[in-house]
Parts: C-alpha cells; sequence; structure tokens
C-alpha cells in the first residue's frame, strides 16, 4: 500500500469483489447471505489487525509454518513444496533445516 494510505477496508473490499465477480455462483447461500447479497466464499466481516508490537509478524510467519506438522500434514517442512517456508528461507529468514514458533516447537523435525 502507499505510504500515506491505510484504507484497508476499501482496498480488501475492492479486491474481493473483483475476484467474486469473476467465479460462477455455484456455492450454497444462506437466505441472510442472499438477502444482503453476499457470497459464500468470504468471511462475513473484515477485521483490520495490525501488527503493532515488534516480533509479532514473525511469530505469526512461524505459527503458520509449524502448523503444517503439528496437524499432521507432513514430517518434515522442508519436504513441504506448497508452504511459503521455502521463500522465507531463500530470503535468509529460515534455515533451509526448519524453523521455530514461539513455545520452541522446531518446524523442521518430526
Amino acid at each position: 500500500m502507499p505510504p500515506d494510505d491505510a484504507d484497508f477496508s476499501t482496498r480488501w473490499r475492492l479486491i474481493k469483489s473483483g475476484f467474486s465477480r469473476a467465479l460462477p455462483r455455484t456455492e450454497r447461500l444462506s437466505d441472510v447471505r442472499k438477502a444482503a447479497g453476499e457470497r459464500g466464499i468470504w468471511q462475513r466481516h473484515y477485521w483490520e489487525h495490525p501488527f503493532r508490537v515488534e516480533g509479532r509478524y514473525q511469530q505469526h510467519l512461524d505459527c503458520v509454518h509449524v502448523s503444517l506438522l503439528k496437524h499432521g500434514l507432513g514430517s518434515r517442512l522442508p519436504d513441504w513444496s506448497h508452504s511459503t517456508f521455502h521463500d522465507y528461507v531463500c530470503r535468509g529468514i529460515y534455515p533451509a533445516d526448519g524453523c521455530e514458533d514461539a513455545s520452541g516447537v522446531v518446524a523442521g523435525e518430526a
């Protein structure tokens, strides 16, 4: 976003609207969503969640990456080809053998 623009709500509304209009209407909708003209592919409301505390973004990244193993989607994070973990390894944020979440769980190990 441009430095002088913090209107996240409008930006997300435009992104979601453009994406939704490009998809065929095949999902099942509740009466409430039908009445509001909403699609069933989005969370109903947008909540801005800025990271105001130093290191919080890194904690969230670690949690996302470690959760793959916690939920049994693999035994080693480096082997999970669909993870953004590999991008962070290339950028030098994580070592190639894994990462650790805030609780000390190492994501590269089984």
